[in-house]
């Protein structure tokens, strides 16, 4: 069985692993690792640290999405959605939260403000070539199959 090996930084010790919040969920929830809370304005966008380090099995990535409770009730993102955490990073996990919202929101010590989706990762040799084959849609981009 393939693992996911966490270590916790002294900010993160009393914070649970990140774990699976019910039997059929696909994504961890990332929890707040922060020593004294982080007002982020609406507009505004700050670095949420975890308090956690990954070491992930060659062959997989960690996307970090937002929780859809946050986005809807408060219009709090992650940006550059799914962040990608490689199999060989080994610095501290941290989360790129915005604000889409009216009103300030607070991150407090412990909140779960994104999840993480463990996925695999396919590798592919680029070549380059003078000509592409041809297709239907062509060269044919944004919008160009349609609304309907």
């Amino acid at each position: 069985m393939k693992q996911v090996l966490i270590k916790k930084l002294k900010h993160a010790k009393d914070l649970p692993l990140p774990n699976y919040e019910s039997v059929s969920a696909a994504g961890m929830d990332l929890r707040a690792a922060v020593e004294t809370p982080i007002v982020i304005k609406p507009g505004e966008r700050k670095m949420i640290p975890t308090g956690l380090q990954m070491a992930l099995p060659i062959g997989y990535e960690a996307q970090v999405r937002p929780r859809s409770g946050l986005a809807v009730k408060h219009g709090i993102t992650m940006l550059n959605t799914p962040g990608t955490i490689d199999a060989d990073y080994r610095g501290e996990l941290k989360m790129i939260a915005i604000n889409h919202g009216e009103e300030e929101f607070i991150v407090n010590h412990g909140d779960r403000i994104a999840q993480m989706v463990i996925a695999p990762v396919t590798q592919f040799p680029v070549v380059e070539v003078d000509e592409l084959d041809e297709t239907d849609r062509g060269e044919g981009g944004f919008g160009s199959t349609g609304v309907k």
